[in-house]
């Protein structure tokens, strides 16, 4: 069933918008989730405030498609359009029985006709691949089914596999018990975070929000937070070796287990040599000139932040070594799997989690990528906020004012121009201790809204 709707209402940022929603899943016993329920939810969510757009939007739903070509002809015409494109699967993953690769199920997929019946996911990627970078966003609420969690259950084959030249938020979590469907958990978080938060809100922060709603974090689920998944195959004679300063990982997790997450193109275990994908991540983007900040205070002592049962005692010395020497996927790897230990065992909300965002945004403006930290300082604001900390607080001043110096910074006016709603509100809430902060950014905005009309 296709539903096509428009919206002309106006919002602070970018032109018109196009969000293709799709909700599939096969029959009967073979329904692992309630796709089409996180659909409808998410579709009740004015076109506009979906996406962002001051121009209004196209919102068109898929629900229970039975052809991959007629998935495919839609993900062609999201991928043709000129404004911001956000694609949104609900549904299961599965493998076809011959390359092993993901495929999102359809009405009619069996396990023996994957291949036929199945969308192939590098045919999502391939399409949206062609696109504006930061242009196009993809949200996803999946369970693998069991020929597939074996595989995806790997965060190193997932960030290969699944969030390879695509921005890729969402969860992705093993099928539930058999005669049970899984509940669309994120969609409903992601729809809330959606309607509670000021218009604007970046990607990032809504999935931070989503993620502590919907009580992720404690399973073995994968979060995917929107940043590239740039991870280097394994050698192929043995398994890489783990990197220093990173955490005791266990085996990967039975159901019930430990998190893994993908984030920064980071994973928690390397995974033995075994099937490639069959197209190659996109270039690294180009350095842009290190903007001249403040580094982040030093971190808390061990005793104030106790490291996980047999870890590394300090791990912050290695991390920012090997991000001052160049080696930034190293060290958000090795500041992710922190952060997911801090999540598993204290909670999204906790100061370790929130700690280890910190650590997370410096190292974005490290590696010269200041709307990534912007996004996260802005997140750390917010998770501050939400804990009841006050707006004079030095913690929660210091990350919004952080979070608007990164801004300064964004040489892209679309990805400034989606930034700024959410910082100004921030800046209304924690005015700082500069005056005309809140003025600042108003007139940046401004600037960029107007360039935006002309150009």
């Amino acid at each position: 069933m296709v539903n096509d709707r428009g919206d002309t209402g106006a919002r602070a940022t970018g032109g018109a918008g196009y969000a293709l929603l799709v909700a599939a899943a096969p029959g009967g016993r073979q329904r692992l989730m309630d796709a089409a329920g996180a659909l409808h939810q998410l579709a009740a969510v004015p076109p506009a405030a979906l996406l962002g757009t001051a121009g209004g939007a196209s919102v068109v739903q898929l629900v229970d498609p039975a052809d991959p070509q007629t998935v495919l002809t839609h993900l062609r015409t999201a991928a043709a359009h000129e404004g911001p494109v956000l694609v949104y699967l609900a549904g299961q993953l599965t493998v076809d029985t011959k390359q092993r690769l993901p495929h999102l199920a359809l009405a009619r997929t069996t396990p023996r006709t994957a291949r036929y019946t199945a969308l192939p996911w590098h045919w999502l990627a391939a399409e949206l691949a062609r696109r504006p970078e930061g242009s196009t966003t993809v949200l996803v609420d999946l369970v693998a089914d069991e020929t597939a969690w074996p595989r995806l259950s790997d965060p190193l084959l997932a960030g290969r596999l699944l969030a390879a030249g695509i921005t890729l938020y969402g969860s992705l979590a093993p099928a539930p018990p058999k005669r049970r469907t899984a509940a669309p958990l994120y969609s409903r978080a992601f729809t809330a975070a959606l309607r509670g938060t000021a218009e604007g809100a970046p990607f990032a922060l809504l999935h931070e929000r989503a993620v502590a709603e919907a009580g992720l974090g404690g399973g073995p689920e994968l979060l995917f937070d929107g940043s590239a998944a740039a991870v280097e195959a394994p050698a192929a004679e043995a398994p890489a070796a783990p990197l220093a300063g990173a955490p005791h990982q266990p085996a990967p997790p039975e159901p019930g287990g430990g998190v893994m997450r993908v984030a920064d193109g980071v994973v928690t275990r390397v995974a033995d040599g075994g099937a490639e994908a069959e197209w190659a991540a996109p270039p690294p983007r180009p350095q842009q000139a290190p903007a001249p900040v403040a580094a982040l205070p030093p971190p808390p002592a061990a005793a104030e932040q106790a490291p996980p049962p047999g870890a590394v005692p300090d791990p912050h010395a290695a991390i920012f070594e090997a991000a001052h020497a160049g080696r930034h996927s190293e060290a958000a790897s090795m500041a992710a799997a922190w952060e997911q230990e801090a999540l598993r065992s204290a909670g999204p909300r906790s100061g370790e989690a929130i700690h280890w965002m910190e650590v997370r945004a410096d190292l974005a403006r490290l590696a010269d990528d200041p709307a990534r930290a912007c996004e996260l300082w802005m997140a750390v604001a917010d998770a501050r906020l939400g804990n009841g900390e006050a707006a004079d607080d030095p913690d929660v001043e210091g990350a919004v004012d952080r979070a608007h110096h990164q801004w300064q910074y964004v040489q892209d006016p679309a990805r400034a121009q989606a930034l700024a709603p959410f910082l100004i509100s921030l800046r209304g809430r924690v005015p700082g201790r500069r005056p005309g902060a809140l003025e600042a950014v108003r007139r940046r905005a401004e600037i960029l809204e107007a360039a935006s009309r002309t150009g």
